[in-house]
């Protein structure tokens, strides 16, 4: 045990916080999963044991991650990037539909279903920080600092958007973010936005025409975000079930919670362990326990953005800030779903909604986001040993 802890490197407190909210997630999800395991037909500790393993998956995946010199990413991310597209575009017609939507794919053989925008996500930030990296001399002039990240951006969200939109706007205001900070001029970036508003309105606008896509479910969303309770058959619509049984879970929760595995409402939401676990562990442990899954999100984006900061190669402070900040992001647009702060997406919460790919692709992020402070803690003591090698050694007497 010794030699594996003396083995791991990186920032201890991004390791404490990835631990934590592992075994929040073995809570949470052995106390959701109850009624599923009914319906199921399967024993009580039968997701507990399966979301185990994925878990402990997860986290070798981030401790083999990690020990990879983050300097080798900056190849592997064009292999992934072109990787991801054909794999994108696949989805999009001949992928496992699910809501209306396209988003899995199921791999042969060993039968195993995961969604291609985990892919794509990890893909491009890694794409983009090689790019930026590359590109800071000219990063202000629009043809050929700006163009060159911009259409890497514009690609992989116009594939996403159709079966995905909530992940691909998420990508384009993370992207955004990721450009402020590259030195993309302020300017570009209002483009880019603008041009995102124009782009999701065409595309609403050529799916309500032809049918293909998903124009009906989004519409639905924003009416049943703005108080429309029942469908056009008089039945209460299941988005807006879920959002009301989340807002009677917190209610219940109140500022301590009921107690671990004592949620009411885990039998009547459809998802507890998905989309709307957050409102199952507020329920359970009260706005404390929310407020600390809040607390370890920001603290896992504080640290990444001290390594951002220290790190002396452009690439690999591209690459941690990046990936943290996707990461944080979905983590704080699933628990505004929760809360009802905004429509209802279908993002899950990193690290603690039960899953397979989607918890292994966040563990390939965050061991790469390790594997850069690793360097970069072992580049300061590389220099502070130099530092104290040169103090000691005695100058040479005078002739």
């Amino acid at each position: 045990m010794n030699k594996l802890l003396n083995r791991t490197k990186g920032d201890k407190v991004i390791w404490g916080v990835v631990l934590v909210l592992s075994f929040i997630s073995l809570l949470a999800v052995y106390s959701s999963t109850g009624s599923l395991a009914f319906r199921m037909s399967k024993d009580s500790s039968y997701y507990l044991m399966k979301h185990l393993m994925v878990l402990a998956l997860g986290l070798l995946i981030i401790y083999g991650v990690h020990k990879v010199n983050y300097t080798k990413f900056a190849r592997i991310a064009i292999l992934l990037y072109l990787l991801s597209l054909p794999l994108l575009i696949y989805t999009l017609f001949f992928g496992t539909t699910l809501n209306e939507g396209s988003r899995w794919i199921r791999l042969p053989v060993i039968n195993v279903t995961f969604q291609t925008s985990d892919l794509a996500k990890l893909a491009l930030f890694m794409f983009l920080a090689r790019i930026l990296s590359i590109k800071q001399n000219v990063i202000k002039d629009w043809s050929k600092g700006f163009m060159p990240v911009l259409i890497p951006v514009i690609v992989t969200c116009a594939l996403i958007a159709p079966a995905n939109l909530s992940t691909a706007l998420m990508l384009g205001f993370t992207c955004c973010i990721l450009f402020f900070i590259g030195r993309v001029q302020v300017k570009h970036i209002m483009l880019l936005a603008v041009a995102g508003i124009f782009g999701v309105v065409g595309l609403f606008l050529v799916s309500k025409a032809t049918g293909f896509g998903r124009a009906a479910t989004w519409e639905q969303r924003i009416k049943d975000f703005a108080g429309s309770e029942k469908g056009e058959d008089g039945k209460k619509k299941e988005d807006v079930f879920q959002v009301q049984q989340a807002k009677i879970a917190i209610a219940n929760g109140g500022v301590t919670g009921r107690g671990p595995g004592k949620s009411l409402q885990r039998n009547f939401l459809p998802h507890p362990y998905s989309d709307f676990i957050y409102s199952i562990i507020i329920e359970e442990y009260g706005l404390v326990g929310g407020a600390v899954v809040v607390i370890l999100y920001l603290l896992f984006l504080w640290r990444s953005i001290q390594i951002f900061r220290r790190c002396p190669y452009a690439f690999g402070a591209f690459l941690a800030v990046g990936l943290s900040i996707t990461l944080v992001f979905q983590a704080m647009l699933n628990m505004a779903v929760n809360v009802h702060l905004v429509p209802v997406t279908g993002l899950t919460l990193p690290l603690i909604s039960m899953g397979g790919s989607s918890i292994w692709f966040t563990s390939v992020a965050i061991g790469v986001v390790l594997s850069v402070s690793r360097y970069v803690d072992e580049n300061e003591g590389k220099k502070k040993i130099n530092e104290e090698t040169k103090v000691k050694t005695p100058k040479p007497a005078l002739a």
